[in-house]
């Protein structure tokens, strides 16, 4: 008998004890960890007639839409990278509760302000240094797979290499691609290295030249560096910079006589080379930038909320995520067939049927010649950080030019 009420005491207690809760839940509610009003911070290194920049700009108008007098924004345009922790300090001193950077600022000092700022959060594209030293819960990097992207748009010059083949207008031995270049570094050599493995998926005995101008955005440098790959028999132009510059000079040559086209990056070229332009790639950073900004609304973890391949406090993403266009696609000039391939691809990325840097390639590192890859092994890239990590130019196929 003792035991029966010592069981029935126990099942009372429980019984008051969850009553006793919902009383206070009801009365006395938590109170939110997320805000009703955020104030948002940008950094750019260039400004909205820069498509890169422009980019990034769609993401902030897209939630100054979405969230009507919740969202109060600050930009800064046009901020030289030694000059970004400067201006986060200034925008932290101002309130802002999270701040995106657009370019490779100095990671230390952003970390030195996520330490001196806990309550803001520091986003930070093509950072590569969360997770190294010390780690702090509010400094953040984030970048697009698009060497996904910059595969595909190497396909689309391919199947335009092979038609130009197939019609006479070329031969096989030239066949021969050009590549504008800001600098030697991982984020732009693992890019064109993924184009031309590309169009080498189509047209295996392709060439590409490759010339760097020293700067992301040089309007002219990049036009007559341009002028020179073609004059150099270069028939397919494509570049990593932020200008249209390349794109109009392949539409000048070909005003001129000359057959010869254009990948573009960034933004759609059919504007400025509507007879020249073949496609172009872009990262989409709307689902980083409106999905960190909505996870700070809601007081939750940005790691956890934003849809991405998550490393630590770093977030990539490629076609399965929804980071990644190929825009300005011209039909009129791209080879038949190209459209419907653009999406097989597409869909081959979303599940990771696609093994992009494979192939009988031996690689070598610019920096140190001694260093060198066999990608009959493959490679995997963005497999640790979202940032680009292959470094190498392969032998025999892409040639550094000035």
């Amino acid at each position: 008998m003792n035991r029966f009420y010592r069981q029935l005491t126990l099942v009372l207690a429980c019984l008051i004890c969850i009553a006793a809760s919902i009383v206070y839940i009801h009365f006395f509610p938590q109170k939110e960890t997320g805000l009703n009003e955020i104030k948002i911070g940008y950094i750019y290194d260039g400004d909205i007639a820069n498509p890169y920049t422009y980019n990034f700009a769609k993401a902030e108008y897209i939630l100054e839409d979405k969230y009507p007098g919740k969202v109060e924004s600050i930009v800064y345009s046009n901020i030289p990278e030694e000059k970004d922790v400067e201006y986060a300090k200034k925008l932290a001193d101002a309130g802002c509760n999270i701040i995106f950077l657009n370019s490779y600022a100095s990671d230390d000092g952003l970390k030195e302000l996520a330490l001196k700022y806990p309550d803001v959060q520091f986003c930070q594209a093509a950072g590569d240094n969360p997770n190294l030293d010390v780690r702090y819960s509010n400094y953040h990097t984030f970048m697009g797979s698009i060497y996904e992207a910059r595969y595909i748009t190497g396909v689309i010059a391919g199947m335009k290499l092979k038609e130009m083949i197939d019609n006479g207008v070329i031969t096989t031995e030239d066949a021969k691609l050009g590549y504008i270049a800001a600098y030697s570094c991982a984020d732009v050599i693992s890019g064109y290295t993924a184009y031309y493995l590309g169009a080498a998926s189509v047209v295996p005995e392709v060439t590409m030249e490759v010339t760097y101008t020293g700067s992301w955005a040089n309007y002219h440098l990049e036009y007559d560096k341009c002028r020179a790959l073609i004059n150099d028999g270069c028939v397919i132009i494509s570049h990593h910079t932020d200008t249209s510059g390349s794109a109009i000079a392949c539409e000048d040559a070909r005003i001129q006589g000359k057959e010869v086209y254009h990948i573009g990056y960034n933004h759609s070229m059919e504007d400025v080379a509507p007879t020249a332009s073949l496609a172009s790639c872009m990262i989409n950073w709307k689902p980083y930038i409106v999905g960190s900004v909505e996870a700070v609304m809601l007081g939750k973890d940005i790691e956890k909320y934003v849809s991405g391949n998550v490393h630590g406090k770093d977030i990539g993403g490629g076609y399965s995520e929804g980071w990644l266009e190929i825009t300005g696609f011209n039909e009129l000039n791209a080879a038949p067939g190209t459209k419907e391939k653009i999406e097989e691809l597409e869909d081959a990325f979303i599940y990771n049927r696609i093994k992009v840097f494979k192939g009988d390639y031996i690689g070598v590192n610019p920096d140190d010649p001694s260093d060198t890859i066999d990608l009959n092994n493959g490679y995997d890239e963005c497999a640790n950080s979202s940032a680009a990590s292959f470094n190498y130019v392969l032998k025999g196929v892409i040639t550094i030019v000035e």
